[in-house]
Parts: C-alpha cells; structure tokens; sequence
C-alpha cells in the first residue's frame, strides 16, 4: 500500500480526533511527510505533550469504526459556506480558481483535500503510528500570521516497521555528534562568541591533524598538489566569478580596504583559477589536480544552524580539475574511484551515486553537456555503483554525481560531490594551447571528497559512536596501573609507546583502578594496558579492549608492535 496514502489519510484521522476532543479548535493543514505526518491546529487552549496520549487513544477508537473516505467536489462558494468557521481554510480557499473543488469526509470529519485517501480506516493500522511531540508553527510559515500548534507524528506500513524507526532514533540520540563531542571533549560550539563557529578541542585537533596527514598523502599519490589560497578577495574577482549574482544571499557583507570592497571567499575555485591564469598552458601540461583544504565562510540561518553539520565556516576537501576535453573521462573516472577507495578506508561501504542533469535555467553549450553527462554515467557504471538520476539537479553550471553514504543505522548522508563547471572557465577567460596550436576552453571539474572537514566530522562521529578506529582516536592507549605503587611504571610504559609513535597516556589520578578502567571505556580509548607487580617485573602489559576482551602478560615489545599495525594498515578491528 502508499505509504504516503497512508500518513496523509492518517493526518485526518488525527484531525477528526482533535475535533472530538477539543471542540471550536481551528485547522491548517496536514500533509505526510518523511517519517509520518503532521496537523497545524490553533486549539481554545494550550495544549502539551500530554495530551498526546489521549488523542492517539481517540484516533484509534475512530479507526476501529471502520469509516470510508469520501471525495466530494464542490464549488468554490459551496467550500466557503462549509468551511465559514474556518479561517485558515477559508484563506486557502480564497487562493483556488474558480471551479471544483474536493474534499475529503470520514466520519464527522470534514477537510478541504486534494487527496489520495485510503478507501476505509480499515486499511490503517491502529499499532503502526504514534504521535511524536508539539511545536509552534507560523501559519504558512509566515512570522506576521498566527502561530499554531503542529503535532507531529510516526506512521510505518506495519508495527515492525515502526519499531524498527524507533529504534533507529534510539540509536541516533545515543549517537548525536552534538553530545558525544562534550562527552568526549573533540569541539564546542559558542553562541555568545558568534553561532555556527567550531572549535576543535585537543582531542578533536588530534583526530584532524591524522585525518588531513592521510589526506594529503593520498592526494599526492594520486596526482594531486596542495595549493594555499587567501581568505578574501576583492569585489572583481566574485563580480567575475558570478558569485556576486547567483550567491550574494550566501556570502557576508563586504569590507572596505584602501577604498575597495573585499569579500570573504565562499569557495575556493576562483582563487585556483588565478593561478592557473599567472601562466600559459599547453595540453601537454594537462591535466591539473589542484587540492586544497580551504576553510570558508558562508551565511546560514539561525534556525538552521546544527552542530557540526551545518555550520557558517567550515574547510572543505576541495580540489579542480583542469583538463582538455579528451581527458575528461578518465578523470572523472579516476576521481570516483579515489573518493571510493576514501570512503571504504573510513569504513563506509554503502555508496550510493546521483546523477544530477541540467536544470531549466543553466549555462553551457548543449553538446558539452551532453559530453558531460555520458562521462559522469560511464565512470558509475565502470565503478558498478547503485545510481538514481536526479533530473534537473545539476547546478546552473554543470551536471554532477553526489554519492550518498549510509551510516552504521541506515542513514544516508551526502558527502561527495564531482561537478562539472561551464561557466568560470568562461568568465575568467581560461584557456590552454592545444595539439593544432589553436587556444581552446579547458574542462573544469570541482569536487569534493569528504565535503568539508567538520561535518565529515560529525557524520564519522555518529556512525562510530565516537569509537574510532584507532588510527584515528585521539587517545589510542591508557595506562592504567592497578596501585600507586606502580605509577612509575606506568609513566614508563607511556613513554616507550609514545616514542614509538603510539598516542598513549598514563592514567595517574587517584581513582581505584576500576574507575579508570571506567573512565577509559567511557572515552572510548582503544586499548587498556594494565600494570602491576608482574608487569612490572617482565616488562609486560595486560591488556583490556574497549570491546571487553582481555589479554595477560604481552611482552611490551610485542603489543607496541601489534598497535602500530593497526595503525599502519588503517585497520578497522582492533
């Protein structure tokens, strides 16, 4: 069955109990959403989460009755003679053209409805939805209209179905980037020092410095250089650009230096762009894989503002490739599969692509569209990824593949994006010399691997559950001594696996032992050496795991040398 049949039918339901229970109420509207459904109701009195309750238990006396839902078309002064007590929907209403209009009864329920329905309560399942909370909603989002009250709810196909979401949230509260990073002291975000900042703690700083070592390293052995670029430009350079015209609404105002307006940069391309223009270029210098981490600045709302995931600066993994038309294929090719490789590093192997094609309103010669396009499809299929087109998706520019991954609860995240870009190349006039000797428009490519730094960040948080492999953990071993008596050896012992480059820290507070271990599990640490006489006495470890095994007796020597392995192989296991 329609699953969006089955919120939106769901959404009336609720509606017709909410009318039983408190009568005079006022109605917006209800529409299915993702995970279920909502209702807008301007009530006679406050309500809270409560009363939740109590309308779930009328919603499922009501479906029990077993009602039909009945399409009724009327005119449009009918509609405003049966909805006259209901101002919203009188409003509605008055912006319909003239003609018929449907509406939708079951029950004594009565709303104005483009439908589809369920032909009967019957087919909804009473065990398979439940309300979820209340917020404030302005009327049809407008902050000079009334603010009504929006129960929002779950609706699945089945009860399983449901469970199993449920149990998804569970998973992602337990999971949330926003409070394991204050557990685990990785960043902190501060209102009163300016929303949408992060700061990376030194744990956080830790995990950042690997994870941008590694990705260095990998881009220079995949062709790529690292470029530096500056964080402001003047006016001309996002007048060319075009970032002044289609971005504006996204950048923050300028600032005066020596009478000329400066931008923060948004984005890093045309800075590559006037490097690229400092010399001439023959084919034979073809292709370019420029890289850069390159932190910029980007306006976003208040209200939109979450954690690490979407903030107003942040570093993207961003890079350009500038290539003549005969190369592009294989470097798209090549860019796709090294994001793959990225990714199943990290320890995501679900991938997902969109293909995303050329909008109405955009730039560019059909024909090298078209190009585009076969080459971006070509690169998926030799890769044998799972796709959907996303027609029209593309921006203004250039057509793209996004990949999606899912996380450890099923989430699918965003991340990479390959794009094409028709239209700098243009604006700053780029050109190469090709074989016949003529000057010819290079391909442009921007992509991005990770996306930006942080809200990699928070992704990879929430899919471990701060439990990183150990490549990546801030803190890879505590030493943890059963006694007092046994600090020094601790302290030995951490210095011998720091300087073999192994991040370990001796736990010397004045906690019992088992508070330690506690504490170290809590933080997530990978490995718990524990020290005692016998230790001591063999230059020994024993060894605990995050993951509960235990170990005794390793020889010092041998579990430094089993710790750097993981390292060195980037090993997902412990």
């Amino acid at each position: 069955m329609d699953i969006e049949k089955i919120r939106h039918s769901l959404a009336h339901v609720m509606a017709e109990a909410v009318q039983h229970l408190f009568p005079g109420v006022k109605f917006g509207i209800g529409p299915a959403i993702d995970d279920g459904f909502y209702y807008d109701f301007l009530f006679p009195q406050p309500i809270t989460n409560d009363d939740l309750s109590a309308i779930e238990k009328e919603m499922r006396r009501i479906i029990e009755k077993d009602q039909d839902f009945i399409r009724t078309e009327i005119s449009k002064q009918e509609a405003q003679e049966l909805f006259r007590d209901q101002p919203f929907k009188l409003e509605l209403i008055e912006g319909l053209e003239e003609g018929k209009i449907s509406i939708y009864k079951q029950g004594d329920f009565v709303d104005l409805c483009r439908g589809p329905h369920v032909e009967s309560t019957k087919e909804l399942k009473p065990s398979a939805f439940k309300l979820k909370t209340i917020a404030g909603a302005y009327w049809r989002g407008d902050e000079s209209k009334p603010m009504l009250t929006r129960i929002y709810a779950y609706a699945f196909e089945s009860k399983a179905k449901l469970e199993d979401y449920l149990h998804m949230l569970e998973e992602a509260e337990r999971r949330d980037h926003r409070k394991l990073g204050k557990e685990l002291d990785l960043f902190s975000t501060h209102e009163e020092a300016g929303p949408g900042l992060i700061y990376w703690h030194p744990k956080g700083g830790r995990f950042r410095v690997e994870l941008e070592n590694w990705w260095r390293d990998e881009h220079y052995k995949n062709g790529y250089e690292i470029l530096f670029t500056p964080h402001i430009g003047k006016s001309w350079l996002w007048e060319t650009s075009g970032h002044l015209g289609f971005y504006k609404a996204n950048m923050y105002a300028p600032m005066k230096i020596d009478e000329d307006e400066y931008f923060i940069k948004p984005m890093n391309c045309p800075f590559h762009i006037m490097i690229y223009k400092t010399s001439s270029h023959s084919y034979r210098d073809l292709p370019l894989r420029w890289a850069e981490l390159g932190t910029v600045y980007r306006y976003e709302r208040s209200g939109v503002l979450h954690g690490l995931m979407r903030v107003r600066g942040f570093t993207q993994d961003d890079a350009h490739i500038i290539c003549t038309p005969d190369q592009i294929e294989d470097e798209i090719l090549e860019v796709l599969r090294f994001s793959l490789s990225m990714w199943k590093t990290l320890g995501f192997k679900e991938i997902k692509a969109y293909l995303a094609t050329r909008p109405a309103d955009s730039v560019g010669e059909p024909e090298r569209w078209d190009q585009a396009l076969v080459s971006l499809k070509k690169a998926i299929d030799k890769e044998g990824l799972l796709y959907e087109i996303d027609e029209g998706g593309g921006a203004f520019y250039g057509p793209k593949i996004d990949l999606k991954v899912k996380d450890a609860i099923g989430r699918e995240w965003q991340m990479t994006t390959i794009q094409f870009d028709f239209n700098e190349p243009e604006r700053f006039d780029m050109v190469f010399i090709d074989k016949d000797g003529k000057q010819k428009r290079p391909y442009m490519v921007h992509r991005a691997l990770l996306g930006s730094l942080e809200r990699f960040f928070g992704v990879f948080i929430e899919h471990y559950a701060g439990a990183f492999p150990v490549w990546l953990m801030p803190d890879q071993v505590a030493v943890i001594p059963v006694a007092p008596s046994f600090d020094a050896y601790a302290k030995t012992v951490a210095k011998f696996l720091q300087e073999k480059g192994i991040r370990a820290k001796a736990m010397l507070s004045e906690e019992r032992m088992n508070a330690k271990i506690r504490d170290a599990q809590n933080q997530r640490i990978p490995y718990m050496a524990i020290v005692g006489q016998r230790e001591q006495e063999g230059s020994l470890v024993s060894l605990r795991l995050r993951t509960g095994d235990q170990e005794s007796g390793i020889p010092l020597e041998v579990f430094a040398a089993r710790v750097l392995e993981k390292i060195d192989m980037k090993s997902l296991d412990l």
